[in-house]
């Protein structure tokens, strides 16, 4: 029998790349600061400033290195995840992140093997039976496809987090126990059928 297979996002869901981004946002823009609560939707049309394009937002040579865990529990949650499930990193990532995504996840969780890595903007051509992540675009279709999610909470995800009551995971902390108890939900909900 098969491991289940977890899919985990990378940014905003095991590390902290909006506040980074905001943070030098505001130190080459101090006229038009940003707060974490702005981030109200996924694109980054409501930027303050003309010369903070997506581009320039998101495209700091060296950002994806930078990153700041979660918080404080994630590592040693997803080493857990790892020992128990078939664990896979499914990240959005253009051409020239993909080497600073691996170098952070090789400096923070080494656990991780290049065949765990996945780069992948559109995550419901994979399969998987759990994913968590912060992007209602990945999050909504793997629901209507009768996968389970967990979302991680954020500003920009606020509106379908109540409009699809997400289980949501705001911290690491015991993530592993509680990821247990939905997919054997899940598994006896499928065995069933």
């Amino acid at each position: 029998m098969r491991k289940p297979i977890i899919a985990v996002d990378m940014d905003d869901t095991i590390c902290q790349l909006v506040k980074r981004a905001i943070y030098h946002n505001n130190r080459s823009f101090p006229t038009h600061s940003l707060q974490y609560e702005d981030m109200v939707d996924w694109d980054t049309t409501h930027l303050r400033h003309p010369d903070s394009t997506h581009e320039v937002f998101y495209g700091r040579p060296g950002l994806f290195e930078e990153l700041e865990l979660y918080d404080e529990y994630v590592v040693e949650e997803m080493q857990k995840l790892n020992d128990a499930y078939d664990l896979i990193i499914v990240t959005a990532a253009e051409p020239r992140t993909v080497h600073e995504k691996w170098n952070w996840l090789q400096m923070h969780m080494p656990f991780i093997k290049l065949e765990q890595f996945i780069t992948c903007k559109r995550k419901n051509l994979l399969t998987f039976d759990l994913l968590i992540d912060d992007g209602p675009h990945n999050l909504i279709p793997a629901v209507e496809s009768g996968k389970k999610v967990i979302c991680i909470p954020h500003p920009w995800n606020k509106q379908q987090r109540e409009q699809y009551n997400f289980p949501q995971m705001s911290s690491w902390k015991n993530a592993k126990l509680w990821i247990d108890k939905l997919i054997h939900k899940h598994v006896v909900e499928n065995y069933k059928k």
